[in-house]
């Protein structure tokens, strides 16, 4: 049985074939969310139309898609409620993809997708209550728990970059002043750091580099972020007493200089209780497919129902050929 998985980034579409289990990776596209709302969709659809002919190649016709969006997504209804850097707003994605492709489709938020991924298969493995934090463009939290994804009355749980911890401060996306985003993502991290110094450029982690090195200025600006980071854990924590959290994006792969000071402001401001344990995630920017794959295979496995949620699917992450060669990394479906 195989099951086609899309993980629709604001920059780029991630795919893969997920046959009997085994994964087999494959090319990312190019969003070119430019050309507007309607192109992202056609591009979506037709890196879909890729992956179903790669696997009919292969001798199996999937059976299922699994498809995670950006942004504010009501996985009831199917639609993408607001994902701003796709200029979709209120779009019926799983309609739409079920039309087109004539396959039931499993819609869902693309961090969710990578915390059910981590959870299975990852560094949440085995941890019934936990957080799955990427930080990157933005932040956001994939709350997982008594072993189950939670998503909120509205589908909107796990907005932890919105969460203010510097009131007043510098205006973010959302119309907030002082979102944790605009202090410890990457992008305020190398933002601060480039008007501060006047320097345009520098990248976080060249940002984490010249903190560890000795660049005053760098040092600031990485304590900072760090900091604001350890008020939104300790939050998080507070409210969910949470085992384990679980850290992604590239900062997270930074290792110690991200993660030692981050553990030690989190235990200082939770003095009253155990903070959790802090990890890097182990999938990388394959979570979100692996995740994809993962509710498409549910979606035909019948999980969420009493009987079936106790055997969850479980997929052997492992790298296979590329999609399709005309097609290498950062090249567009073709129109």
């Amino acid at each position: 049985m195989s099951v086609i998985a899309l993980d629709v980034g604001g920059t780029h579409i991630k795919g893969a074939v997920v046959d009997g289990g085994e994964l087999v990776e494959g090319a990312q596209w190019s969003t070119r969310a430019e050309r507007g709302p309607d192109a992202v969709l056609a591009a979506v659809l037709r890196c879909a139309d890729e992956l179903v002919t790669y696997a009919v190649r292969r001798g199996s016709t999937p059976q299922a898609a699994g498809i995670v969006v950006p942004g504010l997504v009501d996985e009831a209804r199917g639609t993408a409620v607001l994902a701003a850097n796709l200029g979709w707003r209120d779009t019926p994605v799983r309609r739409l993809a079920a039309e087109h492709l004539g396959l039931p489709i499993a819609f869902g938020h693309d961090v969710r997708a990578g915390g059910l991924a981590e959870g299975r298969l990852g560094a949440g493995r085995g941890w019934p209550d936990f957080a799955f934090v990427p930080v990157g463009t933005g932040i956001a939290a994939a709350l997982t728990i008594g072993g189950r994804p939670f998503a909120g009355s509205r589908g909107f749980a796990g907005e932890l970059g919105h969460l203010v911890v510097r009131p007043g401060g510098d205006r973010c996306a959302c119309g907030n002043r002082g979102c944790l985003e605009t202090v410890a993502s990457a992008s305020a991290i190398a933002r601060r750091y480039a008007e501060a110094s006047g320097r345009t450029g520098a990248s976080a982690r060249e940002v984490a580099a010249g903190a560890e090195s000795g660049d005053p200025l760098a040092r600031r600006i990485w304590t900072e972020a760090i900091e604001a980071l350890a008020d939104g854990l300790a939050a998080l924590t507070v409210l969910l007493d949470l085992d384990r959290v679980v850290l992604g994006g590239g900062l997270a792969q930074a290792g110690d200089p991200f993660l030692t000071p981050l553990r030690g402001a989190l235990v200082e401001r939770l003095a009253f209780r155990p903070a959790p344990t802090l990890v890097a995630a182990v999938l990388g920017a394959r979570a979100g497919c692996l995740g994809a794959a993962l509710l498409a295979q549910d979606l035909l496995d019948g999980v969420g129902t009493p009987e079936a949620a106790a055997t969850p699917t479980q997929i052997r992450p492992v790298r296979g050929e590329e999609l399709d060669p005309a097609h290498p990394q950062g090249d567009p479906c073709p129109s």
